[in-house]
């Protein structure tokens, strides 16, 4: 991997959290954009440590280049400009970063060793590295435009659903509902994140919210979403607290299951990049009542373990990069 960060101490202080670990191998620290980026044009690196405040260009302006240069390689924020919850947090997930760590200090540099190791292991579960295909035109799917459209997902999958929603009409009034793997503090920054990508309004939600045209509505990072049909032919949201078989607070699955139940096949469920299974058995139901269940593929995702757990218990009737998933929804099979 390669650190890029400005301060030496930091570089040297990283790299030691890294080298007793075998599976792991540093292969260049460098202080600024530049000097990684001309690494870059000679040399490979799988994952990228990058900082944020450093001379000349800063880490989150530079993501795009970086993940360019990199041919594929995974981006972890190392910074102390990017606190759990934080805005540049959220912009930075937004603009490709694989995930965000805060910065070590003296008294804590165990939890970040371990969080950092945790955070390596999860983009190494992605396995060996290839490249996104250049996307194809948009399928289409034969059955009548749905009623709702319901997205899990977690590492990763801030940018893959900016790449997502970007293709959407502002006029499109069929509701989004969204569940992301994130902490509670994050939320209000990812629900203004996604009004400026999908340019329409997207909502944190609450407990009997009334779900409406045109919005997007996420998860709270402490509860899951579910729906109870409404007497004029609505529905509302009705959050539960309980533990989900994934282990996942906010959960895709009853998310996905309660979906199932309302709507049937009037629904298209989406799995977009994370690590584990949830989603998996969510997308079974919605399978069960005639759903259609869509999942990115594995050259896109970040972590293929929640969509690829979708295609490999045969409940994905279409496998794609999440631009080729917005282009398809904004091309007329969603109106």
């Amino acid at each position: 991997m390669l650190i890029v960060d400005d301060s030496a101490v930091a570089r040297a202080l990283i790299a030691r959290q890294i080298e007793p670990h075998v599976r792991f191998a540093v292969v260049g620290a460098v202080s600024h954009v530049d000097a990684a980026l001309a690494f870059l044009a000679t040399d490979r690196a799988d994952i990228i440590l990058l900082d944020v405040a450093m001379p000349g260009m800063d880490g989150i302006t530079a993501l795009p280049s970086l993940l360019a240069a990199g041919q594929g390689a995974r981006i972890i924020i190392v910074s102390s400009s990017t606190p759990t919850g934080g805005a540049a947090a959220v912009q930075a997930l937004a603009h490709g970063a694989a995930d965000t760590l805060v910065k070590p200090r003296p008294q804590g540099l165990s939890e970040f060793s371990d969080a950092l190791l945790h955070k390596l292991d999860a983009l190494a579960l992605r396995g060996e590295r290839v490249m996104a295909a250049p996307s194809a035109p948009p399928p289409m799917i034969g059955k009548a435009r749905p009623e709702i459209i319901a997205i899990g997902a977690s590492t990763g999958g801030i940018h893959a659903l900016a790449k997502l929603l970007a293709p959407l009409p502002s006029a499109m009034t069929v509701p989004i509902v969204v569940t992301q793997h994130l902490p509670a503090s994050f939320m209000p920054f990812f629900a203004a994140q996604l009004t400026a990508m999908a340019r329409r309004p997207c909502d944190v939600a609450e407990d009997r919210m009334r779900l409406r045209p045109g919005r997007i509505v996420i998860a709270p990072g402490d509860a899951h979403i579910t729906f109870a049909e409404l007497g004029d032919g609505g529905a509302a949201i009705r959050l539960r607290y309980d533990r989900a078989s994934s282990g996942c607070l906010p959960s895709v699955d009853p998310m996905f299951a309660s979906i199932a139940q309302i709507w049937g096949d009037r629904a298209w469920g989406i799995v977009l990049t994370g690590m584990g299974r949830d989603g998996m058995e969510g997308a079974r139901a919605m399978k069960a009542a005639g759903a259609t269940m869509i999942a990115q593929d594995r050259e896109s995702s970040v972590v293929w373990g929640m969509p690829g757990a979708v295609v490999s218990h045969d409940l994905a009737d279409l496998v794609l990069p999440p631009d080729t998933i917005g282009a398809m929804i904004a091309s007329g099979a969603v109106a």
